[in-house]
């Protein structure tokens, strides 16, 4: 049998005993959480399933804490106004790194997952790894902007798909990937950076530079894909199966069948999980807030995605609320 069939066979079988358990769940839109299973004491021959939780920080932003370790997924967490949801949108708006409201909430990092280096994703990022030092992974473009803020190389990991980096307990595959475009087929802020630019003062000095989505594997635990941003190359998901797909909601139609792209690339995840539809520049509070337009774009994904891949669990998440697949 080849291993993808074999992989996905193994991973269809356990669907049916999978368990989300959580603190609490987003009323009215995700199946409520069971409790898990009591633990069992492991024998020679069975594997000690890791303790692992996954919290949403917003936007496309994670902490996952793995034992003793810490990774974070875009971690985003100032959330400054721009005018993107009140309007005007202002690119000038100044860099503001808002230390406390990010010093509470990251009291250790070990590793940044960076996929694109939009002020949303990457602008707290330079701040969080000079405070813990993490180590941070991405592209050619995240190297040498964290140079420009100070960061030393040492601390720095460009990566562009295709790397499988270990890390003990837990693997991160890199994977190659692509920005959403706006209604005018364009990408806000385009552009790469090829040497460290002066320290970036606007949200306008922070370009796309490149999109990643990160698979992460724990050792007798899930394994999970993250996205950053609404659009696919599919052809690069081959193999990956994952148990969770985190998934940016879609906010244009010119990407064309964004979702059955996605889904059927991660060959059908016995979880999805919709992010980036928030309204991230207010505070960090639940329920998530959620602007009208993109409710209803939201209540569309979640339709589409249990109408193309009606096996998966579509779990709506809450911010900051421990998860554990």
């Amino acid at each position: 049998m080849p291993s993808l069939d074999r992989r996905r066979f193994l991973r269809d079988a356990a669907a049916t005993t999978a368990v989300v358990s959580a603190g609490g769940l987003a009323a009215g839109v995700a199946t409520p959480a069971q409790a898990a299973p009591s633990a069992t004491a492991p024998t020679p021959t069975t594997r000690r399933r890791q303790a692992v939780s996954f919290r949403w920080w917003g936007t496309a932003g994670w902490r996952v804490d793995i034992g003793d370790r810490t990774v974070l997924v875009d971690p985003y967490l100032s959330r400054i106004d721009t005018g993107l949801f009140a309007g005007p949108f202002r690119t000038d708006t100044p860099l503001t790194v808002r230390t406390d409201v990010i010093d509470p909430r990251v009291d250790r990092a070990t590793t940044v997952l960076v996929t694109h280096t939009h002020w949303d994703h990457f602008m707290d990022v330079p701040y969080i790894a000079g405070r813990t030092g993490a180590r941070v992974f991405g592209t050619l473009t995240a190297y040498h902007l964290g140079l420009a803020y100070g960061l030393p190389s040492t601390q720095l990991s460009a990566v562009k798909g295709g790397e499988v980096l270990d890390f003990g307990d837990h693997s991160v595959e890199v994977v190659g990937s692509l920005h959403s475009r706006n209604p005018s087929y364009s990408v806000a802020f385009p552009g790469v950076r090829v040497s460290p630019p002066p320290r970036p003062a606007t949200i306008a000095d922070l370009p796309e530079g490149d999109t990643l989505g990160y698979l992460l594997r724990v050792d007798g635990g899930p394994s999970v894909y993250f996205t950053g941003a609404s659009d696919v190359a599919e052809r690069n998901l081959t193999g990956l199966a994952p148990d969770v797909a985190m998934v940016a909601m879609q906010n244009a139609t010119t990407t064309g069948d964004y979702l059955p792209r996605l889904l059927a690339g991660l060959d059908y995840p016995k979880v999805v999980v919709p992010v980036h539809y928030d309204n991230f520049e207010t505070a960090l509070r639940n329920p998530p807030p959620v602007a009208p337009t993109d409710r209803t774009r939201l209540n569309e994904m979640i339709a589409a995605v249990r109408r193309i891949s009606p096996r998966s669990r579509v779990l709506v998440p809450e911010y900051e609320t421990a998860y554990h697949f």
